[in-house]
């Protein structure tokens, strides 16, 4: 089930998704550790988190290091994402936004670089940091391995 990802993805803890859905606390511990729940929680569960039901019963994607395409990956793909340095299921619209971050601020930084060497430096680090993440999603794009949330939703 989803239901841990969902909490997480709206940042509310799980005393808060208790008050939102009447449900105990302990009950959505057990549920999000994998035991079975009614439907009647189900039902309670899925109103507070303004999903289906049927989304809830949903299985979770990880990414499969037995498929085909992690296996492809080079060395230091595996170990980036092993390591969870994007995300945890690593989303192409996060490394997009700090690429664009990392372009922005670096171009800003090197035009300061006239008054400052400090800001020209920190400059080009935040350019480097841009083409690295460029790198990463072109890589990533190269091999499929993004987690599109809305892909799942829509099974």
């Amino acid at each position: 089930m989803i239901i841990k990802e969902l909490r997480l993805s709206r940042h509310i803890s799980q005393e808060q998704l208790a008050q939102m859905s009447g449900l105990n606390v302990r009950t959505i511990q057990r549920i999000e550790s994998g035991h079975n729940a009614s439907f009647e929680s189900l039902k309670c569960l899925a109103a507070a988190l303004d999903v289906d039901v049927t989304t809830l019963n949903q299985e979770t994607f990880m990414i499969d290091k037995n498929t085909a395409n992690w296996q492809r990956l080079p060395l230091f793909l595996k170990i980036w994402f092993s390591v969870n340095f994007l995300q945890i299921r690593p989303a192409r619209k996060t490394a997009e936004r700090v690429e664009k971050l990392s372009h922005f601020f670096g171009f800003l930084f090197c035009c300061f670089g006239f008054v400052s060497e400090a800001a020209l430096a920190g400059g080009i680090i935040m350019l480097a940091t841009a083409y690295l993440f460029y790198f990463l999603k072109w890589q990533g794009d190269k091999y499929g391995i993004w987690y599109e949330p809305d892909a799942i939703s829509t099974k």
